[in-house]
């Protein structure tokens, strides 16, 4: 009798244990709060904030802390582009499953990798980040790239007229007044803001991203 009851005591126990463990992870995930976009120019630098004009008008304070990476934004040239480069492309979709670029930003071999993928973005409505490794380079009928990135690949369309820059790990001493920035933040718990990143444009330049 105890040799029988021992398994379902046992699976009765594990069963729910399972299904905890597994409702967890979406609990976690749904309180990683998405960063708040903020693209503007720096009106103020304090020893650990910003103030920062959005392109919309308004004045934010954003606070930096020890994790808030800085970089630097400088033009780059489309020819510079080739297979192998690790760039990422904002875009709109086409009804091909392309992507029109909207920018194109081309990262150093130190910075490959960072946030491969392709996700949903808020440059502009409907648009997206696609963050991978050049693979085909096309010059005819416009400037075409192919960019894959894990389980996947796109087709990025980069008009003429299209913003294409470097961007590079840089620091703080980059911040000041006048400088065009993009800033991805955490929103607290208070409803203040805290840079996770600060894009800034160096030589008057300003972040197409």
């Amino acid at each position: 009798m105890m040799k029988k009851l021992l398994p379902q005591v046992f699976r009765g126990a594990l069963i729910p244990a399972l299904l905890a463990s597994h409702l967890l992870v979406p609990v976690a995930l749904a309180q990683t709060p998405a960063l708040v976009g903020i693209r503007g120019t720096i009106v103020s630098v304090g020893k650990d904030q910003l103030v920062v004009k959005s392109n919309k008008g308004a004045e934010q304070n954003v606070a930096l802390d020890k994790d808030t990476r800085v970089a630097a934004i400088s033009i780059a040239n489309i020819s510079d582009i080739k297979p192998g480069s690790y760039i990422g492309a904002a875009g709109i979709p086409q009804p091909d499953g392309s992507q029109k670029a909207l920018e194109v930003h081309v990262f150093p071999p130190a910075m490959a990798g960072t946030g491969d993928g392709h996700r949903p973005f808020d440059l502009a409505p409907n648009s997206t980040m696609t963050n991978g490794t050049v693979g085909d380079v096309i010059a005819s009928n416009g400037r075409t790239l192919t960019l894959k990135y894990k389980n996947g690949e796109k087709k990025i369309v980069v008009p003429e007229d299209v913003p294409v820059v470097n961007i590079e790990a840089g620091d703080r001493s980059l911040l000041a007044a006048g400088v065009k920035v993009v800033v991805r933040a955490r929103k607290n718990a208070d409803g203040s803001l805290t840079a996770a990143s600060v894009s800034a444009g160096k030589n008057g330049i300003t972040p197409p991203m």
